[in-house]
């Protein structure tokens, strides 16, 4: 594997503290790479937790093969490559990582180890292809999740990071027909999981929320906060696609059918109607932060997040999750009455 090019200051500096055995050194230069190797095991995987724990695998398999690094390839694409198979090797040992079916009478699967990626913990001077937002959505996650595993790498190196065929099939020890038709047989998957969208993924796309998205979210936030149901039905489309992960039961609903349905599995009705919001972006997507106060409880405490896919001015998918017990979401434990966070 080759990239054709001269061996650069990072890729000697690599090769001798592999040689002389300086951890250390080692650890600065990798270092480096962990948040886009840590956003490509996240689409390898769609869960945050796993893409954390094969990071942590690609840098410790890295160590142990530091000897075979000569630099002929960049260090970046050595790292690349153990990191895909670090990941295929995670998925092959795994028979609960693929889309089930969905337990309701909606044909499609669903993706119930699905977790949101925390936009503070993207890489802070990507290159375009590394987190452009169409890539990191929601939906393109959970459609990348419909491949194969290997049909799922040979896809994200060539069409999201894009790799060359050659150099995506010595990573995966293929040859370059097999990887060529394994992309084909992926694109063709994902346009069925992600029809009417684009496609081209390797060309620029936008980071940034719009002022139509903000002012959605702030309104969302408003009527939660009021407990202002009708306000909330006005901004949900009438083919809602709603999910509140890791619970199975994704489905398309009518708005008026989902507000229904919170009330009444209890939202906004005594002793879940006191709450605060903040808003965040996660999967560089708007997302509303909801906090519950409990009676005679002086704090509102962290209770889920509520992940939007808004278009033309309304919410076309909301994906909830519970945010408890996740510390790599950066979010305030609680708020005081006054919106303070406290860890």
């Amino acid at each position: 594997m080759t990239d054709a090019r001269p061996l650069g200051a990072d890729e000697a500096t690599f090769i001798a503290a592999a040689r002389s055995g300086d951890t250390a050194r080692f650890a600065l230069i990798s270092e480096r790479h962990r948040r886009e190797l840590q956003v490509h095991c996240y689409r390898m995987l769609a869960n945050y937790e796993d893409a954390q724990d094969m990071t942590q695998e690609t840098f410790l398999r890295a160590w142990n093969k530091r000897e075979s690094f000569r630099g002929h390839a960049t260090l970046r694409t050595w790292l690349y490559r153990i990191a895909t198979n670090a990941c295929l090797d995670f998925l092959e040992k795994r028979n609960d990582r693929t889309p089930v079916p969905s337990e309701l009478p909606d044909p499609d699967s669903e993706v119930l180890y699905l977790q949101p990626y925390p936009d503070r913990m993207l890489p802070e001077d990507p290159q375009e292809s590394v987190v452009a937002r169409e890539t990191i959505e929601l939906a393109f996650i959970v459609a990348v999740q419909h491949l194969p595993p290997r049909q799922r790498a040979a896809f994200i190196l060539r069409d999201v990071l894009g790799w060359p065929a050659s150099k995506a099939a010595d990573a995966l020890e293929l040859t370059v027909a097999s990887v060529t038709s394994a992309l084909q047989r992926a694109r063709v998957t994902m346009r069925e999981q992600l029809p009417g969208r684009r496609l081209d993924w390797r060309s620029p796309a936008t980071h940034e929320l719009s002022n139509d998205e903000r002012g959605v979210v702030k309104s969302y936030i408003d009527a939660h906060e009021r407990n202002d149901l009708d306000g909330l039905m006005s901004l949900l489309r009438d083919d809602l696609r709603f999910a509140m992960l890791p619970e199975p039961g994704t489905s398309t609903i009518t708005a008026k059918d989902a507000v229904d349905g919170w009330v009444s599995h209890g939202l906004f009705q005594h002793g879940y109607d006191d709450w605060r919001c903040i808003t965040t972006t996660v999967n560089r997507m708007p997302a509303a932060v909801l906090y519950l106060r409990a009676p005679d409880d002086p704090e509102y405490r962290l209770f889920n997040i509520a992940v939007l896919h808004i278009v033309d001015g309304k919410i076309a998918e909301l994906t909830g999750f519970d945010a408890t017990d996740k510390p790599w979401l950066g979010l305030p434990a609680s708020l005081s009455s006054d919106g303070r966070g406290s860890r």
